[in-house]
């Protein structure tokens, strides 16, 4: 019981009273599940790094005691996906870099200037402990005031074949006031090309230069809570319809569907001849995209 109390003071903010019921649900939950909770303690005392990771994260002993990262998990779910991520970090990545995300410093990918209203915009993968919920680590497209344009929430396990594979818990858009505006006037910039796309071009170039085999993203049934769901039970966002849209297909698990490693692009024949200058900007960007992120992966692989 000690143990958990003192793990929950790490996590939850008792002076809080929402976080001091939570504090409260957390070493009920723990002591009710001892057993499981010892072997996650286990497992992030086992090296240093992972102590390291636990000691400025302690949310990964909070996460398997909740009903997170996708719609009907369960507690060894949760707890076999926080230790097959970690593992794949640990095993794969440069440790003081792993260190230094869960440490809140995010890792920079890729960077490009703006000419409007914002002087740049940069792709980093970090987390947050908002983002606790949907996953274990984040890619984030944030402009040079800090706001959070797109991002999408993943971890990283193995799939039922037991290939790895980047799980995306969720793909979040902006929470601004002129939200509108400003994805307009940035996909303007990024040559008609769509931030939400742009996101998860991201994501599949990450993917392959991790050397993972798939992606998976939680589909409408998939996610783990109802805040995608307006009060008269419409989509706010529908990620099953981006998914298929953007290549995706169903899988046996209708909580789950696979996405395609690489992008789809439209040959100069099916391109109308007035666009194609268009096309031609964005297919070089995307491509400046794959080979920043190919060399910024490669840096932080182990040797």
């Amino acid at each position: 019981m000690q143990n958990f109390v003192e793990l929950g003071k790490r996590i939850y903010n008792l002076e809080n009273i929402r976080e001091a019921h939570r504090f409260v649900v957390f070493v009920t939950r723990c002591t009710f599940n001892a057993g499981k909770m010892r072997r996650i303690i286990k497992f992030f005392n086992s090296s240093e790094l992972l102590s390291k990771v636990a000691e400025t994260f302690p949310f990964v002993y909070e996460q398997p005691t909740r009903a997170f990262f996708y719609n009907r998990s369960t507690f060894d779910e949760r707890i076999r996906l926080i230790e097959e991520h970690m593992t794949f970090l640990q095993s794969n990545l440069n440790p003081q870099v792993v260190e230094s995300l869960y440490s809140n410093n995010p890792l920079k990918l890729w960077q490009m200037e703006l000419d409007e209203d914002f002087k740049s915009m940069e792709l980093v993968m970090s987390i947050e402990s908002g983002q606790r919920k949907e996953g274990l680590l984040s890619l984030l497209l944030r402009l040079d005031n800090g706001k959070p344009l797109y991002q999408i929430i993943f971890w990283i396990a193995k799939d039922n074949a037991g290939d790895w594979a980047m799980w995306i818990g969720a793909l979040q858009g902006p929470n601004m006031d002129d939200a509108k505006e400003v994805v307009k006037k940035i996909t303007k910039q990024c040559h008609a090309y769509r931030t939400k796309n742009l996101i998860l071009y991201a994501a599949q170039a990450v993917t392959r230069n991790l050397n993972l085999k798939k992606i998976y993203a939680v589909t409408n049934e998939g996610y783990y809570a109802n805040n995608h769901v307006r009060i008269d039970r419409k989509l706010k966002t529908s990620f099953s319809d981006f998914w298929i849209e953007a290549g995706g297909s169903h899988t046996d698990d209708e909580r789950f569907d696979i996405l395609p490693l690489t992008e789809a692009r439209k040959s100069a024949e099916e391109i109308p001849t007035r666009k194609r200058a268009v096309y031609r900007r964005r297919f070089a960007l995307l491509d400046e995209i794959d080979s920043t992120i190919e060399e910024k992966i490669k840096e932080i692989l182990l040797k």
